[in-house]
């Protein structure tokens, strides 16, 4: 007798579904797992057998053979315990076989028969209710695959023997409930940064529009608050994008306790990231820090300090949106709608340009520290900003400035209006930064005034096509900010302005 479970597969953030096939046949006595398992997967033959001991089931003394189909697809992961285990015990007749029908079934069992959490429920759960299945998985992830629907039939069990029971009616699993974490009260606020005001403003329209923002300035001048400062100015996650979020955390083994956040993702790898760590990879090609900060910020301090070939690896996913890890054997791809936030110091000294500072090395050392970060990046970036030592008399000057919530109000107001606009327009976009190309130039309409500034700038700086769309776009954002329609010649001096300083630093180096 062959019984049959449906499983998942993880190819990035989708569900492929997969057929576990148990059969006990005369022969000799062994469990065998076939169908491209890994290690992971040929040790559950260990755990299976211990847990079943241990919920009072015997294994039989004939030959079982567990495959794993489609055979010829990579099976990674120990979520495959409770599905092997579930259709040994469905095979042996502790529970009906036509029980499992209809469920996808997931979850790691421990020696005691209990079963613990698994990384993907989400994802797994949201397959599901493709196929029209409910799910199993363990009660640890119950809340977390609670978020894929209302209407799909989910069973959270602690151990082998509750779904057992559960299954012979001697005991009901009860659905459980999808849970959230409270909203974060205690994010740094943007009123205790004394001073630096450009830098503020800087943040407000990166955060309005989601762009890319570069500061560059002496260690101490306040790059890192101003950065860390971000998210409390930007907005919550619309249910869509908490969804993307969820599913890429839920994929990484990232959400505490299968509890779902709207906060904005806020990543901040070390400098010594690997390319691996950063894009994604491995051997399980996880999702790296910039798929972890989809639909958020990534932060990178020190940006020079990155490894070149690891800063060059970020160009693809800021243009396209998304990560692609190829491999010999499989493709996958994770989303990677990012706002990338960098400080650096101008030179390796780190007070190049400082009054009264003069450095050693000279002019090289300036040129040589920022020659680290390419040209095709600093194209990317839509916002340069050089961020000065603030002086003895910022840091004493009484009173306080604006709060984080005052610059949130205005932050939700620009994006709702660019959220608007792009839903009548039917793209994809939400945010001014990931305007298509195609589309910038119909949604800014520029007056006569802005157009020769902008003919003008463009000929004396020598904008590429991505700078010059760039501009518009954060151009848009000023306008937006503003609650104007048109875009005029100050948003466009504003924009370029920004621009400006990208283009020194070029100079520099």
């Amino acid at each position: 007798m062959v019984s049959r479970v449906r499983t998942v597969a993880f190819q990035g953030i989708e569900a492929v579904p997969v057929d576990v096939q148990v059969m006990v046949a005369p022969g000799k006595v062994g469990m065998h797992i076939v169908g491209l398992p890994d290690k992971a997967v040929a040790e559950s033959r260990e755990r299976v057998q211990a847990a079943l001991h241990a919920s009072g089931l015997s294994m039989p003394a004939k030959k079982v053979t567990v495959n794993l189909a489609p055979a010829d697809l990579p099976k990674e992961g120990s979520h495959y315990d409770l599905p092997i285990a579930l259709g040994l015990m469905a095979a042996l007749g502790a529970i009906p076989a036509d029980a499992l029908s209809a469920y996808v079934v997931l979850g790691e069992l421990s020696l005691d028969g209990t079963i613990t959490a698994v990384s993907g429920a989400l994802p797994a759960a949201i397959g599901a209710n493709g196929e029209g299945k409910g799910l199993i998985c363990p009660a640890a992830s119950g809340s977390e695959a609670a978020w894929a629907g209302a209407d799909i039939d989910i069973l959270a069990p602690r151990s082998l023997i509750a779904i057992a029971n559960h299954f012979r009616g001697t005991q009901v699993l009860a659905r459980p409930e999808a849970s959230i974490h409270a909203p974060a009260m205690d994010l740094p606020d943007l009123a205790d940064i004394k001073g630096q005001e450009t830098a503020r403003r800087a943040l407000e329209v990166a955060a309005a529009g989601g762009h890319n923002l570069l500061m560059v300035g002496p260690p101490g001048s306040g790059k890192s608050m101003l950065a860390q400062r971000l998210p409390s100015i930007l907005p919550p996650l619309a249910p869509k994008e908490l969804l993307e979020v969820s599913m890429i955390a839920s994929i990484a083994g990232e959400l505490a306790g299968g509890r779902l956040t709207d906060r904005r993702p806020f990543r901040a790898p070390h400098h010594s990231a690997s390319m691996a760590a950063m894009v994604g990879g491995g051997l399980r090609a996880r999702p790296g820090e910039v798929s972890l900060a989809h639909n958020g910020v990534l932060f990178l301090d020190e940006f020079p300090e990155f490894s070149p070939q690891v800063l060059d690896s970020l160009r693809q996913p800021i243009e396209t949106c998304e990560c692609v890890i190829a491999r010999a054997n499989h493709r996958v791809s994770y989303p990677a709608r990012i706002q990338l936030i960098a400080a650096m110091n101008p030179c390796r000294c780190g007070m190049a340009g400082e009054p009264g500072f003069r450095c050693a090395r000279g002019p090289r050392c300036q040129s040589d520290y920022q020659a680290r970060i390419s040209g095709p990046l600093m194209d990317r970036i839509d916002l340069r900003i050089e961020v000065p030592a603030v002086s003895a008399s910022d840091l004493i000057r009484p009173g306080t400035s604006e709060t984080s919530a005052t610059v949130a109000a205005r932050v939700l107001a620009a994006r709702t209006v660019q959220r608007e606009r792009f839903e009548r327009l039917g793209t994809g976009a939400a945010t001014n930064a990931h305007c298509p190309t195609a589309l910038i130039e119909e949604i800014t309409i520029v007056d006569d005034m802005g157009l020769a500034l902008l003919r003008d700038a463009s000929d004396k700086l020598g904008f590429s096509a991505r700078a010059y769309h760039r501009v518009l776009k954060v151009a848009r954002t000023l306008a937006d900010l503003e609650g104007q329609e048109t875009v005029g010649r100050i948003h466009l001096a504003e924009a370029i302005s920004y621009r400006m300083a990208g283009d020194r630093l070029a100079q520099a180096a």
